[in-house]
């Protein structure tokens, strides 16, 4: 897929999720089907450049290109000059974030509670755009405030006609936050309004939901996010079956062993070890998440406070898994 000028390997994409997304994630990511992937929110304030947490989330190195960086914000020269400092920093493509439901940042006025001020969305979309010309500048939204106000297809033609490259649109309002079900009639109406590309986002979970809301909006793209957590070949799931129409087979149990454990190093090497250490505990959570013996296995390695002890608890956890599943595939041994 050509993408703002750069060639991917499919349309499906990574969602930049805060505290999830960092460099580790992305890369296992793509390594495992994803053809694109926007990094965690990185602030605005230029007071937080210096901080331990922007440098990390600012840090690149290997990451398979397109490089992508998403700000947040709600002044226009701040927004402007984050821009410029990511794509000083590495960033080939910035993304600006009006999706983001959390009150830290809607009660500042930023990620999707920007959608109820049009006039500043423009102001800051245009500043976005001047400030890095030759850097594809891309947005991503929500269908709108709340039900009573879906204001998508507005902001979509401001992005168009302020420069923006493409948008992603999660199916739910700021007000839904991640309740009830996405609906991708907005994002099908949003389609047929603009001709930059729309990536469709919210509640994509399996390959047979990708290709049904591929179809039903006519979407570029798909954009995944929590489905992805702790099950990142979701990505080669969904290629294989929008490249065959077929299934593709599972990972047994102990492939999940082995994806876990080159996440965990890559964790440990990306923060250090007393942070990765507290980082990594999220991820088994999610890795293990409905396999017999987890609820106790994660209350347990949630108390270790070393690599080698966490790694240790996690390598005999799924060496049990698999002597007692080894002919098993991940979901059947779920049931097991």
């Amino acid at each position: 897929m050509d993408f703002l000028g750069f060639q991917l390997r499919n349309n499906l994409f990574v969602a930049p999720m805060a505290g999830v997304t960092d460099r580790p994630f992305r890369q296992l990511c793509k390594k495992l089907g994803a053809g694109f992937a926007v990094s965690e929110m990185v602030s605005s304030n230029s007071l937080l450049y210096g901080s331990a947490k922007t440098r990390r989330r600012a840090n690149h190195e290997g990451e398979v290109a397109p490089v992508s960086v998403q700000i947040a914000g709600t002044d226009p020269q701040m927004m402007a000059d984050a821009a410029r400092h990511n794509v000083d920093h590495g960033a080939q493509i910035i993304d600006i974030n009006m999706g983001c439901p959390a009150k830290k940042v809607c009660n500042v006025m930023a990620g999707s509670a920007l959608m109820q001020n049009e006039p500043l969305v423009a102001k800051i979309l245009a500043a976005v755009v001047a400030a890095v010309p030759g850097t594809p500048v891309t947005l991503k939204f929500r269908t709108g405030w709340d039900r009573q106000h879906k204001n998508a297809p507005t902001i979509a033609r401001l992005a168009e006609e302020n420069g923006i490259r493409a948008v992603a649109i999660h199916g739910r309002t700021r007000a839904d936050q991640y309740m009830g079900e996405a609906e991708y009639d907005t994002v099908a109406l949003v389609k047929s309004l603009v001709k930059i590309p729309v990536i469709a986002n919210g509640d994509i979970t399996t390959p047979q939901q990708a290709k049904f809301v591929l179809d039903y909006t006519r979407a570029d793209g798909v954009m995944i996010g929590r489905a992805a957590q702790g099950r990142p070949w979701l990505f080669r799931e969904i290629e294989h079956y929008l490249r065959t129409g077929a299934e593709l087979a599972p990972p047994k149990v102990a492939e999940i062993h082995r994806i876990l454990r080159e996440h965990l190093t890559d964790l440990y090497g990306f923060y250090g070890e007393e942070t990765g250490i507290r980082i990594a505990r999220k991820h088994i959570s999610w890795y293990t998440r409905g396999l017999i013996g987890s609820s106790h296995f994660r209350h347990a390695m949630n108390q270790l406070l070393t690599v080698e002890a966490q790694l240790s608890a996690t390598d005999e956890f799924f060496l049990q898994q698999a002597a007692a599943n080894d002919h098993l595939h991940y979901e059947e041994a779920l049931a097991a």
